[in-house]
């Protein structure tokens, strides 16, 4: 931070005049002169300037994370889609198969009724 122009002599003058020693207006000018780091204009538009630059890189680095997010999310989607188009067929050939089961299990019942009724007409 800038420092403030400010006459140290002067000061310690003026504080002798009003009644101080000399120790204890050099003691007080001392310390005023320390607690006086101010911040200037120009500092703070160093700061703004600062921080405007923080915003813009989060906000390049915000915009990054969301179309890496994005790009997940569709990969994401096209595997969801991929695993369920593969139940799908995996559960249509299950029902296919269940389907050829239950018609040989079918003709085969028909044919033992059938030869079993041939029986007892014979």
């Amino acid at each position: 931070m800038g420092q403030v122009a400010f006459d140290t002599l002067q000061a310690s003058e003026e504080l002798q005049t009003a009644g101080l020693t000399s120790q204890q207006a050099k003691l007080v000018v001392r310390k005023s002169h320390e607690v006086a780091d101010v911040a200037t204009k120009a500092d703070i538009a160093d700061v703004k300037r600062d921080i405007a630059d923080v915003r813009k890189d989060l906000s390049a680095e915000i915009a990054d994370v969301r179309k890496d997010m994005a790009a997940r999310f569709e990969k994401t989607d096209a595997q969801i889609a991929d695993v369920r188009k593969d139940m799908e067929n995996r559960l249509d050939k299950l029902g296919l198969q269940l389907t050829v089961r239950l018609g040989g299990m079918l003709i085969l019942a028909i044919g033992a009724a059938l030869t079993a009724i041939l029986k007892l007409v014979h």
